[in-house]
């Protein structure tokens, strides 16, 4: 089974989300299981400086009056999946398609869910900048990555063009929020949803992928 997450790394119901579809695969476990991560940036618009997280959360909640009561129901359902989001210790917003190029570049090599994991981490328990070249090399080497070479990779432009069709697409598919989640590119779960929600998509994509000739299934 092929789960692809459509997720961005600074929506924190992308973070509960894959908790709860971690506490689903423990209850329901899936044999030869492959997740994908997909590219999705909340703000495409973002200036790639990012943007100070003050004047981001005027623009988008009209003060932090109003973000923070929005805030307070994340951190009541984090708290149930073990997560200690401290938004007080967010000091800037970040553009978010260097973290989407080193999670395609990490996942090439096998690191990818682990990256993320350390990029929610990072962000939303510590406040990291997940905009900044040296705090991605940081995250990297701490999951066991190469420092230099994530920088140096960084530096580039490789991956942008992919990073971008992908949000692209998702967009132009209609996904319009995340988390989403698309089970053998079929099946589609939207939002952060208890564990119970991934059961039926785990036995459809099953029963699917058992119904299908042979020959596509190894295509």
């Amino acid at each position: 089974m092929r789960i692809d997450i459509f997720s961005d790394v600074i929506c924190p119901w992308c973070f509960i989300g894959k908790r709860r579809l971690e506490r689903a695969l423990r209850e329901r476990p899936q044999d030869d299981l492959e997740i994908c991560w997909r590219a999705f940036q909340l703000n495409p618009d973002m200036p790639i400086q990012g943007m100070a997280r003050h004047l981001y959360l005027e623009a988008k909640f009209g003060g932090s009056e109003r973000a923070g009561q929005i805030y307070e129901t994340i951190r009541q359902n984090g708290e149930r999946e073990g997560i200690d989001f401290r938004f007080d210790l967010i000091k800037q917003t970040p553009n978010t398609v260097r973290a989407h190029r080193l999670i395609r570049w990490a996942s090439e090599r096998g690191h990818g869910d682990p990256l993320v994991e350390r990029m929610f981490t990072a962000y939303f328990t510590e406040g990291v900048d997940l905009g900044d070249i040296d705090h991605l090399a940081d995250i990297a080497e701490a999951i066991g990555l190469s420092r230099g070479e994530v920088a140096a990779f960084l530096e580039t432009s490789d991956g942008l063009t992919d990073v971008l069709a992908e949000t692209r697409f998702a967009y132009e598919s209609g996904i319009n929020g995340v988390p989403c989640f698309i089970f053998d590119r079929h099946y589609a779960l939207a939002g952060a949803q208890e564990p119970e929600a991934f059961y039926p998509l785990f036995e459809l994509a099953r029963s699917e992928a058992a119904n299908r000739p042979a020959a596509a299934n190894h295509a």
